[in-house]
């Protein structure tokens, strides 16, 4: 199916609008004209989209919720009777029982497929169970988990998005029991899916047919569509078709408002001014679930808030591409309070009956109320910067209601007045509130769990909490010296000794100049992508081409060595043998314990990045290794198709040389120097470039031919981390 032309947003909600303003009232035809969306988000009573955060501050002493409100809600919902009206929407898709879980999925991460506490190479086996405690412990546990195997690796071969999920360790076998184990905890899993991986091998099969294949394979839950702004209707049609139907989840919310009915989830990117917005999909269809996204926060004040007042989920997203972003104690306290009442009354968070913005009596403290038969709802949260206590707000009285403090775990004595109730909180500076009314005869089944479960969490008020954030440090893995050598070995030239200006930068897509980002050298307080050192270089060898397959099958002969992980090891090879004709070309489809397998047997090492960058560079900072001029008849000419061709024989290019007589040095195959390791992520630095460079989108694993430029590669398993252009060479110590 086609996807639908984008239509002119403002267009369209004018010509809502104008649908809406013949239904109504003089009073609510005035407040509907006044309602404003900007994206996926709705201006509250007395807002407007156009103002930025501090002029909506400076002047928010001005609103009046309580008389304000009336009028605001009323015209909301006559805009959205307008709104589904005229999509003619159809909301069976969420009574699909097999579906109903999305709207329990209020807390999901993203998690690398690299990251340490799901996968442990050492003993090859998927550790979920690790994963799971340690998200418990810290922040109360998630619903589901987004698995991710594909960027920012994508495209340094033309593996696409399922090839690299069908190249995680043990196949779909295992990735079929590993989704089990999440299932055996109560969370459900996704996979992405990726509409910009144009550019590496053709899966033979649109791309809807192809993800939803791989997913019935494997039993996972859902699909969530990296930069899609709402996921076609085809993979509904083709998930349904498996037998095996997921939950779809843009990244982006939908494009269209008819989208709305079978993307039962999304990603929000929201603004945060002080008086919060509402969610436009949750106040559309109450049960779609909406997870608040803002990754390289490393304050989820806003976000946690945001999310908390429109009843939504939070995507919990702190493995980043292999830049750890750990959320501060005190987020992570607010979240694992967040959750936990959410959990406790789910029918409640998904109420048709919702209302945002109803009156308080104090500045700055916003709330919502989500009714249900007998038991009501109403979240708070107080956006000042001071604490708060006295009378924050006021709810129906009756005989026999009782009232209670779902955030710390206690019931309420408010002070009742006539037909109202008013409610005294202690919300602290920028700070969270709950209160759950109960009519008699209506107390929630696990009501005396939930109020147990948060005054087991309630000790310690929020504030107590750190709101520090910290990066986190990584390590070299070193590399153990060679016997020195007292000339050059075969096939080796001298790289001599000397001041050496190391000035290196990564070429990672995202990240800006974070402090975490890319790797951190010896020398370095912290990972940066940035980095500059002067070294006093001491002598050594190097091999003056990157390892060829002839060299690794002797390696291989000699040495009877065969990977426990054997999966893509050589995978260009046809029966144990090179392909007729490439001997002399650069082995690929190796891992990174493969060519230090091949080093050791041949009494030499991998060179650290740093030599490799001098052998390549000399002593002048020139550009490339033949100098600072760019001349195309030095590398292999890039290729760009979706096949992928084989690399170029060895020697092929001499004029491509270092100053030190080394050649191939970049614009053939990739070359494995330094790994780096934190207790999360592993990774490679790569070195050099490779001639394939796959088209159509820059999400793709950026090349690096500059000298200045390296790439960081993440590390999960052998079987996932070779690829097809990527080799290696080797260095001596010398005496």
């Amino acid at each position: 199916m086609a996807v639908p032309r984008v239509p002119n947003p403002v267009k369209k909600i004018a010509s809502t609008l104008s649908l809406v303003l013949g239904l109504c009232g003089p009073a609510v035809r005035a407040q509907v004209a006044s309602i404003e969306a900007k994206g996926s988000q709705l201006a509250g009573p007395g807002q407007h989209v156009g103002d930025s955060d501090w002029f909506a501050r400076m002047t928010s002493w001005r609103r009046d919720d309580a008389a304000a409100t009336g009028d605001w809600i009323e015209a909301m919902r006559a805009w959205r009777r307008a709104e589904l009206g005229a999509m003619r929407y159809d909301g069976s898709q969420y009574l699909r029982p097999e579906l109903g879980w999305t709207q329990r999925n209020f807390v999901q991460p993203q998690v690398m497929a690299e990251e340490r506490y799901l996968y442990d190479p050492v003993a090859g086996r998927y550790t979920v169970d690790r994963l799971l405690d340690d998200l418990d412990r810290r922040y109360g546990g998630v619903d589901s988990v987004l698995l991710w195997p594909v960027y920012p690796n994508m495209g340094i071969d033309n593996r696409n998005q399922w090839d690299l999920a069908r190249d995680m360790p043990g196949g779909t076998p295992a990735l079929r029991a590993m989704v089990g184990d999440f299932h055996r905890r109560g969370v459900r899993v996704f996979f992405p899916t990726m509409p910009w991986d144009k550019g590496t091998r053709d899966v033979g099969t649109p791309n809807w047919e192809a993800t939803a294949r791989l997913m019935a394979e494997i039993g996972a839950d859902g699909v969530n569509g990296d930069t899609f702004d709402g996921i076609p209707r085809d993979y509904r049609i083709a998930s349904d078709a498996t037998g095996h139907p997921v939950a779809l989840e843009p990244e982006l919310s939908p494009r269209e408002d008819g989208m709305l009915a079978y993307n039962q989830q999304s990603w929000a990117y929201w603004d945060y001014p002080f008086a919060p917005m509402v969610s436009k999909w949750k106040w559309l269809e109450p049960r779609h679930m909406v997870n608040v996204c803002d990754r390289w926060a490393k304050d989820h004040t806003d976000d946690l808030q945001a999310a908390f007042f429109n009843g939504v989920g939070f995507e919990s997203w702190e493995n980043i591409w292999g830049y750890w972003n750990q959320m501060t104690p005190r987020d992570a306290e607010a979240l694992r309070h967040m959750a936990a009442i959410y959990r406790g009354v789910p029918e409640l968070m998904v109420s048709a009956d919702w209302t945002p913005h109803v009156p308080t009596l104090r500045y700055g403290v916003f709330a919502s109320s989500f009714p249900g038969p007998g038991h009501t709802l109403t979240t708070i949260v107080n956006r000042n910067d001071f604490d708060v206590g006295e009378e924050i707000l006021e709810v129906g009285a009756a005989p026999g209601r009782r009232y209670y403090d779902v955030w710390n775990g206690t019931e309420l004595r408010p002070r009742i007045d006539g037909a109202k109730a008013v409610v005294s909180l202690a919300l602290g500076a920028r700070g969270f509130g709950a209160v759950l009314e109960v009519d008699p005869g209506c107390l929630p089944g696990g009501l005396a769990a939930l109020l147990a479960k948060v005054r087991a969490m309630s000790p310690r008020p929020l504030r107590s909490f750190s709101a520090e954030w910290a990066f986190l440090p990584q390590r070299l893995v070193g590399i153990e010296a060679t016997a020195p050598a007292g000339g050059a070995p075969p096939g080796m030239v001298r790289i001599p000794g000397g001041d050496f200006t190391f000035r290196v930068g990564g070429v990672e897509v995202e990240g800006e100049d974070k402090v975490g980002i890319d790797v951190q050298y010896p020398w370095e307080d912290s990972p940066r992508r940035a980095h500059y050192h002067r070294l006093l270089m001491r002598p050594f060898y190097m091999d003056r081409f990157p390892v060829t397959n002839a060299e690794f099958r002797r390696f291989l002969d000699e040495a009877h060595y065969h990977p426990a992980d054997d999966h893509n090891f050589l995978k260009d090879w046809q029966g144990g043998r090179p392909p007729a004709g490439q001997e002399a070309a650069p082995v690929t489809w190796v891992s990174l314990e493969d060519a230090r397998a091949y080093a050791r047997w041949a009494g030499k090492r991998l060179p650290h990045e740093w030599e490799w960058q001098y052998a390549a560079q000399g002593t002048d900072g020139r550009t490339y290794p033949w100098g600072s001029a760019w001349d195309g008849s030095a590398v292999p000419a890039p290729w760009q198709g979706r096949d992928l061709p084989p690399p170029a024989a060895v020697g092929s290019h001499p004029r491509g040389a270092s100053p030190f007589g080394a050649e191939d040095m970049v614009g053939n195959v990739w070359q494995w120097t330094d790994e780096y390791e934190d207790p999360h992520t592993r990774a490679a630095v790569l070195r050099g470039g490779s001639y394939y460079q796959p088209q159509q989108s820059f999400w793709y694993f950026p090349n690096g031919y500059k000298l200045t430029e390296h790439g960081k590669y993440l590390l999960m398993a052998p079987s996932k981390d070779r690829a097809g252009t990527l080799g290696f060479r080797c260095v001596v110590d010398a005496r």
